[in-house]
Parts: C-alpha cells; structure tokens; sequence
C-alpha cells in the first residue's frame, strides 16, 4: 500500500539527505541551475542590493543568492533553511546558514536591509502567513526592501497524481522522468521495506497559499509594508512577484 503525504518540511529533509547535488535543494531541477541563477541575479536587481546590506534569504535553497550578495560585497549575509540537514549541506561551503521556519526566525529585531522570501510562501498554510509577513516586518530594518516572490495568484492542482500502489508510481517516474528518477524511488522503497517503514510518497509539489495581487499587497499592507511595485514572474506566468518597504522611522 503507498500513502501519500504533503509534509513539506519533511520533503525538505528527505532531499538534504539524498542530495547528490546542492542544487537539488533549489527544488527546481537539477537541469536548471542557470534559472536559478539568473532568478537570483533579477533579485539582487529589484531589491537593489548593495555593499552596504545586510541581507536575509528566507528558504535560501542552495544559497545562490547568498553567493551573489558575498560578490556584491554586503555587510552580512545569512540563510535560512527548514530543516537542520539543509543546513548542513549549504554549511559545507562556508555560507552563514541557520535552521529556521517562516512563522519563526531566529534573528534579531531590525537586523536586515534586504529581506528575501522567493518562492517559499506558496509552501506555507494559509493560517501561517500573516505570522509569517509579522516576522518579515520584525527583522527588516527601517527602509528595508522586502521581496516576496512566486507568489500565485489562484488556487493551482497538483501536478503529481495520485497512485494506488508502488507499481504505478513507479511505472509513471519511468515513463516521465527516467530510468534515474525510477532507480532513485525502486531504492528508497527498498529501504523502507528493510527498515520496516511504511511506503510514503511525498512530492513536495502541493500549494498551500495562494492570493490574487490585491488580497497579498492588502494583506502586507495590514502589517504596515508599503508596496514598491507588483509583475509577473517570467518563469511561472501564474505567479506574482513583490516588491515591498518598510517605512523609515518618524523623524
């Protein structure tokens, strides 16, 4: 029998663990590291990003973005990752990177000029993201620029189907991914079988939040960030990307 779970916290975790690649924590492909790059380099654009920043990367997959802000020469830089072995895998190659969730990050008051969230929100229960924008607004700095993208603009299906039994998984990861996709999952069924657990398929493709552009920007306005401006993402027409400032202190 396979059960299925939308765990995404424990997706990330699976992947730190089976990572062949540190790219695969981007969790875009490992044909797509130039996408990601590139996603990353437009970032660093909109938000301005410069030698005097301290940034925040929320979700810093790889730490792509993390290495373009160390280029750029910014004060500081940190990531921050779901689960403890992401964390470990990014760790590896010298990046600042700490355990830490949406609704909860272990970082000071007032600590970044440059905050970045992309393409993580859309993973987070709708009940978590006004906490989470909270926690956004607490630790950006005055007049700190705050990009939150890929966010989408309608509820979207899951594109992975359902499957009764192993076999059928397995004949569809064939048939649409390769005989590497197919060997990887024939490999972790069997050591669910050695170990006694149970067979769990876990896509990491299900979306929890989704927001047309005027419910978002109302819903970060109500936590006082002010919107810079609003576009669609390139590479996921379906989605929109945002540009927002928290407003400077009263002089």
């Amino acid at each position: 029998m396979l059960t299925r779970s939308d765990d995404y916290i424990e997706y990330c975790r699976e992947t730190a663990k089976h990572a062949r690649d540190p790219h695969d924590l981007s969790l875009r492909g490992r044909d797509r590291k130039s996408v990601t790059q590139q996603i990353h380099e437009e970032i660093a654009v909109a938000t301005g990003l410069n030698s005097s920043d301290d940034l925040v990367d929320i979700g810093c997959g790889d730490g792509t973005m993390l290495r373009i802000a160390t280029l750029a020469g910014v004060r500081t830089a940190i990531g921050l990752l779901a689960t403890e072995e992401e964390v470990a895998v990014v760790q590896r190659f010298g990046l600042n990177v700490k355990q830490g969730l949406t609704d909860y990050l272990p970082l000071d008051d007032s600590s970044a000029s440059v905050v970045v969230c992309n393409n993580v929100l859309l993973v987070v229960s709708r009940e978590k993201v006004f906490g989470s924008l909270r926690e956004i607004y607490r630790v950006a700095k005055p007049g700190a620029r705050i990009f939150l993208g890929e966010i989408p603009r309608a509820e979207q299906q899951d594109p992975t189907p359902d499957f009764a039994t192993r076999r059928e998984l397995l004949s569809y990861l064939y048939r649409q991914h390769g005989p590497r996709t197919w060997f990887g999952m024939v490999r972790r069924f069997a050591y669910q079988q050695v170990t006694g657990r149970p067979s769990v398929l876990n896509s990491g493709t299900k979306i929890s939040f989704w927001a047309a552009p005027e419910e978002f920007i109302s819903m970060a306005q109500a936590i006082n960030l002010q919107l810079v401006r609003c576009w669609e993402c390139w590479q996921y027409p379906t989605r929109s990307n945002y540009l927002f400032r928290k407003p400077e202190l009263a002089k």
